[in-house]
């Protein structure tokens, strides 16, 4: 996802799809574990969404203490 597309979403869905993220980068680990993951490029990907996410509600946060 870009940072723009995750900007224009509600602080709720950031939240949904945060957890989404969660549970398919839980899966994919799995998957790595058991030698059954074929793009090992995916957990890189996933990891840097929710980093992306993580910072665009912390920099929301952040910015409503301030006012």
């Amino acid at each position: 996802m870009k940072p723009t597309d995750i900007r224009k979403m509600l602080p709720e869905s950031m939240f949904t799809k945060r957890a989404e993220f969660a549970r398919e980068l839980f899966n994919l680990k799995f998957q790595l574990h058991t030698g059954r993951l074929e793009n090992t490029s995916k957990l890189k990907t996933i990891r840097k969404d929710i980093a992306r996410i993580n910072t665009i509600l912390n920099e929301d946060k952040s910015q409503g203490s301030t006012d």
